[in-house]
């Protein structure tokens, strides 16, 4: 046992060993004569714990100052990168209801009933359906009877797909997208015949 002076403070250390340790010993606060001292308590806080790594070779300290600044950097950085996923996020959800509700029932359509990647296939669908009928339900072609977004020939065929073919969007879509299977396999196909003969 030890007694140590610090101006205006003295208090005295006891010699320990850990039994569940293989390092050096360590030292522990008995007895702390003034108490209510702020340094006086982080002494015996730091000295009861074994130090910062809990062993006889201790670490030193880093200031409060620093471990804060730290944790606002750490926040700041995880903050940004929230904020950047959620601005990602955003972003994706405006380009997909930039579509339009006749687009994006289509894209879904070529999805989950016809297993087709609208990643790949939309755009080509996209330029067959724009220069045919720019996604009209009504267009129609005095000339050849071609009606609706597929301009379909005659219109009536659409039927097969839903009665109300004349004014649903999704009827007329389904009725385009079973046809482009059939007769070309897929909307690249069906764009490339277009783009080489003018028609599908």
């Amino acid at each position: 046992m030890s007694t140590h002076r610090v101006p205006d403070r003295e208090f005295t250390l006891i010699r320990s060993r850990s039994l569940n340790r293989t390092s050096t010993s360590r030292f522990t606060i008995a007895r702390i004569i003034i108490a209510g001292s702020a340094p006086a308590l982080a002494v015996a806080a730091i000295a009861a714990s074994g130090g910062p790594a809990g062993g006889a070779s201790d670490q030193p300290v880093k200031p409060a100052a620093a471990i804060t600044s730290q944790a606002v950097r750490t926040n700041a950085i995880g903050g940004t990168t929230a904020t950047l996923l959620s601005t990602q996020a955003q972003s994706a959800a405006r380009r997909h209801h930039h579509l339009g509700r006749k687009r994006e029932i289509a894209w879904k359509m070529m999805y989950n009933r016809f297993h087709w990647r609208p990643k790949y296939q939309f755009r080509y669908l996209n330029r067959l359906w724009n220069r045919e009928s720019s996604w009209n339900v009504y267009a129609s072609n005095p000339y050849s009877g071609a009606y609706g977004i597929p301009q379909a020939v005659p219109g009536s065929k659409m039927s097969s797909a839903g009665s109300h073919w004349r004014t649903s969007a999704r009827t007329q879509i389904r009725w385009g997208l079973r046809y482009i299977r059939a007769r070309y396999g897929t909307p690249r196909r069906a764009w490339e015949h277009s783009q080489a003969t003018g028609w599908y």
